[in-house]
């Protein structure tokens, strides 16, 4: 068997399969299931910025539809434990993972001011978070916004992060910049540890019959992958940041995929929650089938084997190859005008 140990963000997993952010998070005993069968790290569902201001904004309604309803309400305040607001109810399952199974944890935060956060950050740390996860996933609407601003705005909220915890940060990204590798050394010069490629983007379909946005969850495919391949191949030789990828991994041999172009770990989210958190294992042990069929004595080993400058044609990852895929395009062959 392969040694599948490896390192992300300073931290030594026994694997590098990390179970990704998503719903599977707020089941302990899904996530302890998922580290039995080779998980070498667990990131949580997001803390989102809105929902806590929703809640705050919420709680104080409700406080302040009380006021002057009789002699005491000068001092009302609900029962906290009844109405339990902000981050709590996220550290207190942060707390209880972390009492359950023997791998990092990692606390993920999806907002788009700093604000709070840095207060946020610092009591996932107290709470036992072995690294946070920043999501810079922000749908801009407002034509007033430029590229320029955006990344100022989401450079400063990775910055607070930063300055407010001793943990690693690791920032989640869309593929949506116009210079991905530009925007990362940005983000490695404010500090932080990794980047996570990518986030699966806001995209509601219509629904035609009820005229109405249609918000179901859809989840991802193996054919999302080669998006996330790409942009690990052209990262990895330049950076010193730790590699995640995420989306699109269903398998052992995506795992692989990606290992080979750069990543360092590979975040497992919609197969784990199609097919249950002992899928791990499956993927794990393709995972390491193949490594033993290549003579791998390591995942480490093959990491960044098929990376920019480090495949045969040193163009493959380059826009020319697009134009030589054109070029080799032949239509096919439906048979004679008179077979028709």
């Amino acid at each position: 068997m392969a040694d599948l140990t490896t390192t992300w963000l300073g931290l030594t997993l026994n694997s590098p399969l990390v179970v990704a952010a998503s719903p599977l998070s707020q089941d302990v005993e899904a996530v302890a299931t998922a580290v039995s069968e080779g998980a070498g790290a667990v990131v949580m569902y997001s803390l989102f910025e809105e929902q806590l201001v929703e809640e705050q904004m919420a709680a104080h309604r409700f406080i302040d539809s009380r006021i002057d309803m009789d002699a005491e309400a000068s001092s009302f305040l609900p029962d906290v434990d009844v109405f339990a607001i902000g981050a709590e109810p996220y550290l207190a399952q942060l707390e209880r993972l972390r009492d359950r199974i023997d791998v990092p944890i990692l606390a993920s935060l999806n907002g788009t001011t700093p604000g709070g956060w840095t207060d946020h950050a610092r009591q996932l740390e107290a709470r036992g978070a072995s690294a946070i996860e920043l999501n810079l996933y922000e749908v801009v609407t407002s034509p007033a916004d430029s590229g320029e601003q955006v990344e100022e705005r989401q450079l400063a909220v990775v910055q607070a992060v930063v300055s407010s915890v001793r943990v690693p940060v690791t920032v989640k990204l869309s593929p949506f910049y116009a210079s991905v590798p530009a925007f990362v050394r940005r983000l490695e010069h404010v500090g932080a540890r990794g980047v996570t490629l990518f986030n699966r983007f806001y995209q509601p379909d219509i629904d035609l019959e009820a005229l109405d946005v249609d918000r179901k969850l859809v989840f991802s495919t193996s054919r999302e992958l080669p998006l996330r391949l790409h942009a690990l191949a052209i990262l990895s030789p330049g950076t010193e940041l730790s590699l995640a990828c995420t989306g699109g991994a269903h398998s052992g041999h995506d795992a692989a995929k990606a290992i080979v172009c750069g990543a360092d770990v590979v975040q497992l989210a919609s197969v784990l929650l199609q097919r249950g958190p002992a899928h791990v294992g499956v993927i794990r042990a393709q995972l390491d089938r193949w490594l033993d069929e290549k003579k791998y004595v390591s995942s480490n080993e093959a990491r960044g084997v098929l990376a920019l400058g480090a495949t045969p044609d040193r163009h493959a990852w380059e826009r020319v190859q697009y134009m030589r895929l054109l070029d080799g395009w032949q239509p096919r062959n439906h048979g004679s005008e008179g077979g028709r």
